[in-house]
């Protein structure tokens, strides 16, 4: 019995352990020890810590880690970026939020960055490199564009809107196995695939979050509910990826959105896109505006059936009520830029980040003992 389970069992006492080894083991049956040891790490410290984490953009990887170090003088321990596409046409300015891969980082001066896709990417490897060796969980995303424009497209192809969403057929068309939709599909993810496979081989364990919150309206990929829908989208990627490729480093973050009713903005219940325990390792949520509902982190404890939880990413920070009363996710995400925009109250920014940086619940790297390649707790 590896170590985490047997101290699972033991605080469960009588007959309180069978469901334990279930929830630990990833849902890939050949996840490679660094993944395991990664997902029992994260397990070992649910319910008691939450890891620190920020994105950074495949343009500038180094940016905002950067700003939460001088504001907090403390390190994320959740290191995120994305894959990312090329922004196209004259209003690429309306996509700089997300960090288009051809743009400076977001909010600034807004200038394409003059590198290839393929060099953009190695630099993103070899960035996530160094801040493994530092000890950091790394959680990638992916942006992507409509598969029959590839890498490179209007923005609009992606933030679709609810009015010109994927009809059903063409759907239907593009999770069809063969079709000539889904090897245009296909041939996309490939562009992705020899980077995880190189974090791969070098033994680096990924939170794998493609397709986030699906249940909101607005990327091509969202608002498509039931078995016929996302779900089989989710389920066609997972098979693509590790049973035809055999990434076996990837944990599997489903992330949504939490749920909201905002007239045009409206993101649906959890369940309507959940594609099955057996697909995921990790169900995750994105909050913004501080929509901290105790809803958003119960219902979706409720539909993980043991499994894990996290705030895949987030605009603000909770505030401390919520932190202590939301107990379960097992990390937190800051959206790149948002580091800037944290003012709660009479805090300024700074004085906002570290407060939850500064908590005792709050996992930093200065807490992580990364020694022989296994995260744990220092002593």
């Amino acid at each position: 019995m590896k170590p985490i389970l047997a101290i699972l069992c033991a605080a469960a006492l009588l007959g309180g352990c069978t469901a334990a080894p279930k929830n630990i083991a990833p849902v890939n049956p050949d996840a490679s020890p660094e993944a395991r040891q990664l997902l029992e790490f994260l397990y070992s410290v649910r319910g008691r810590y939450t890891l620190a984490g920020q994105h950074n953009f495949i343009s500038e990887p180094p940016r905002y880690d950067s700003v939460v170090h001088a504001m907090t003088g403390k390190h994320p321990v959740v290191w995120g970026s994305d894959f990312s596409f090329n922004a196209l046409g004259d209003n690429i300015r309306d996509f700089h939020h997300c960090g288009p891969m051809n743009l400076t980082s977001p909010w600034g001066e807004c200038r394409t960055t003059g590198r290839t896709t393929g060099e953009l990417r190695q630099s993103l490897v070899d960035e996530i490199k160094r801040r493994h060796a530092e000890g950091r969980i790394i959680t990638l995303m992916w942006h992507c564009c409509f598969p029959t424009e590839c890498n490179d497209c209007n923005g609009n192809s992606i933030w679709t809107w609810a009015e010109k969403l994927p009809p059903q057929y063409v759907w239907d068309e593009l999770t069809t196995d063969g079709t000539q939709l889904n090897k245009l599909w296909k041939k996309q993810m490939d562009t992705v695939i020899p980077y995880l496979r190189q974090l791969q081989e070098a033994r680096i364990p990924v939170l794998w979050r493609p397709y986030h919150e699906m249940n909101g309206v607005w990327f091509w990929w969202c608002n498509k509910p039931g078995e016929e829908g996302f779900a089989k989208l989710w389920r066609m990627t997972y098979d693509y990826f590790t049973r035809v490729h055999k990434l076996d480093n990837l944990l599997w973050v489903w992330n949504t959105n939490a749920p909201r009713d905002i007239p045009g903005d409206e993101a649906g219940p959890y369940a309507d896109y959940f594609p099955g325990l057996e697909y995921v390792d990790v169900l995750a949520a994105d909050v913004y505006k501080r929509d901290y509902r105790q809803s958003h982190h119960d219902e979706l404890k409720a539909l993980a059936g043991g499994k894990l939880i996290a705030l895949g990413e987030v605009g603000q920070l909770p505030d401390p009520e919520a932190y202590r009363n939301q107990p379960d996710w097992s990390w937190f995400m800051v959206w790149g830029y948002f580091i800037n925009s944290q003012q709660s109250g009479d805090l300024d920014s700074a004085t906002a980040v570290r407060r939850i940086y500064d908590d005792p619940r709050t996992l930093t790297l200065d807490k992580i003992d990364f020694s022989g390649g296994t995260y744990k707790l220092k002593k």
